[in-house]
């Protein structure tokens, strides 16, 4: 076969695989389609479907196809985390700043504290911290790893329980927002680059004045304009970010954050949102998926990933629960609020891919972690629908 059909091949084991399992496994209530593709991402990968058919699995990825796959992936997720700073609503949470700080705050630092106590540990044993990475910044991306909550996914989520355009919902948006927000920060600090700080600097300084330009631009666009001008802003800052050792996906996100939703039509986001996970994510969780090694031993892999996973959720639910008591919130809410904040796939997973990018983790780390990315998002709906429901026929939502 050529290089052509053996790619084409691949396309068509990343589309139709997880698509047929999630149709025909109606698997939707536990694991929307976007989990099934990030757990077949993992089986296609070389600890799975590559130990199985070790032949099989070099001929399908080999290296020039996986060098076309990577491409996709990475204007794939470039383009998913653009559109995901572009609606973060920070001017929300700056008006209810009190109640979101707080609870933000306490959602992502009790896990990120559990988190990191865990890696503390792990770091002792070999094989698990990145050579590139210094103590401080394998316990603190771990760490965060644990706190992250997936905006994106949490829409979806939100949008299939009815609640997202509800006060409730708006509040959790507003959480999930600033904890965004901090995530992209802590990986800004876990990536300073010392011997370029120059270089960071500078990119820095340009960023600031082009993006006042930008801001300026944008909004006097028509509307059909203001697209194109977005994607070439998308390129040019990410291509700065990696040239300044911060990595695209930092520059891709701070492209997003310098624009405004409200310049956009809202319709046409929501689609090119649905048509990047439609068309081009499954590349990049095959890709994710193809990163997985278990070379320290399945059973130590699943282990970490399940103190991981304690971790995690434990801390979660704790944090938002001591948010509720300091603000009085109703009965039953912290609880909600706690699981639906669970959800992680898609941000984590890109947050992950950074710091294995940046050798801050190992193949095994970053294996432990997707599993705990999957555990946790697994858990989000199952958990809150039965909360919801309670709550709903008790107070109701207002």
């Amino acid at each position: 076969m050529s290089t052509t059909e053996i790619y084409l091949l691949a396309m068509v084991m990343i589309f139709a695989i997880p698509y047929l399992v999630w149709r025909f496994g109606r698997t939707e209530y536990y694991a929307p389609l976007v989990v099934v593709q990030i757990l077949l991402g993992i089986v296609l990968g070389p600890g799975v479907l590559g130990a199985a058919f070790p032949g099989y699995y070099a001929f399908v990825f080999n290296p020039t196809v996986v060098q076309s796959l990577n491409g996709i992936a990475w204007w794939a997720v470039m383009l998913f985390v653009w559109i995901a700073g572009i609606e973060l609503d920070l001017s929300g949470a700056w008006r209810e700043r009190r109640e979101s700080s707080i609870t933000a705050g306490l959602a992502l630092g009790t896990p990120l504290a559990l988190g990191a106590l865990a890696a503390a540990v792990i770091v002792r044993y070999p094989g698990w911290m990145g050579p590139a990475a210094q103590t401080w910044q394998f316990t603190l991306g771990v760490g965060m790893a644990c706190a992250v909550t997936a905006l994106p996914i949490l829409l979806l989520f939100m949008e299939k329980l009815a609640i997202l355009r509800e006060p409730l919902g708006q509040r959790i948006l507003r959480y999930a927002s600033l904890d965004d927000v901090a995530i992209w920060g802590v990986l800004a600090l876990i990536l300073m680059d010392w011997h370029r700080i120059g270089r960071q600097g500078a990119f820095l300084v340009a960023l600031a004045l082009a993006g006042a330009a930008v801001r300026w631009l944008v909004p006097r666009l028509p509307q059909r304009d203001r697209w194109y001008v977005g994607v070439i802003w998308l390129a040019l800052v990410a291509l700065g970010a990696d040239w300044s050792g911060l990595h695209f996906m930092v520059g891709a996100f701070l492209a997003g954050v310098l624009l405004e939703a409200t310049w956009f039509e809202q319709r046409e986001m929501d689609l090119l949102r649905h048509h990047v996970l439609l068309v081009l994510m499954p590349v990049f969780f095959l890709s994710t998926g193809l990163r997985t090694h278990w070379s320290l031993g399945g059973a130590s892999v699943f282990l970490v990933a399940g103190v991981l996973l304690v971790a995690s959720v434990s801390g979660k639910l704790l944090g938002v629960r001591i948010a509720g008591r300091i603000l009085g919130w109703a009965p039953g809410e912290a609880s909600l609020i706690g699981w639906l904040l669970q959800t992680k796939a898609l941000i984590m997973i890109i947050f992950v891919n950074i710091l294995l990018d940046k050798a801050i983790i190992t193949s095994e780390t970053f294996t432990a972690l997707l599993l705990m990315a999957v555990g946790s998002t697994m858990l989000s709906v199952p958990l809150a629908t039965p909360l919801l429901a309670r709550l709903r026929s008790t107070r109701g939502l207002a």
